[in-house]
């Protein structure tokens, strides 16, 4: 396997996916990240997504729903939904700062900061346990890697003229 820096000419045969970067990247999600999901759902009753809010409240503090989908790299309907499971949970809470309706922040509760108390180190041991394979250098390199990756993406997506996701299109 090596990852493909060029898109196949006219012609050419189709390569494989495993030359792809965001296909490799996809499948050490779905590997790594599987253990993340087992610990999340199975010993803490929250859900992948429950997770990440959680632990963006824990290092942003109290955030209101768009800046918190926004901080999480999730849309804001997901975001919602997720938001709503978690205070039934009593996971996060409301707050109305000044009484005002329209704005509303949201906020880890007691329980919300124990769970992330006790799921972050956990989590933490899966990330330790996967870069263990890499010295130092390589760890500092694949991290220069990804934020340069993450800063070109954001770059493409910006400048991207794509049309909107519709699902059922190609369905006859």
């Amino acid at each position: 396997m090596t990852l493909s820096t060029v898109p196949p000419r006219e012609g050419e045969g189709a390569r494989a996916l495993d030359d792809l970067l965001l296909y490799r990247l996809s499948r050490l999600l779905g590997v790594a990240g599987s253990m993340v999901i087992r610990l999340c759902e199975g010993r803490f009753g929250i859900t992948r997504r429950e997770w990440r809010l959680i632990a963006t409240l824990a290092s942003r503090g109290a955030l209101s729903s768009s800046q918190l989908a926004a901080h999480a790299q999730l849309d804001r309907a997901r975001t919602s939904k997720a938001v709503g499971s978690m205070v039934a949970k009593q996971l996060v809470s409301r707050t109305q700062p000044g009484g005002d309706r329209r704005h509303v922040l949201l906020s880890l509760t007691p329980e919300g900061r124990a769970l992330y108390d006790a799921l972050y180190p956990l989590v933490t041991v899966i990330n330790a346990e996967l870069l263990a394979v890499l010295d130092d250098a390589h760890v500092k390199a694949l991290d220069e890697a990804l934020e340069a990756l993450q800063r070109r993406a954001e770059t493409l997506v910006a400048a991207a003229e794509l049309p909107k996701a519709d699902r059922r299109r190609g369905r006859g």
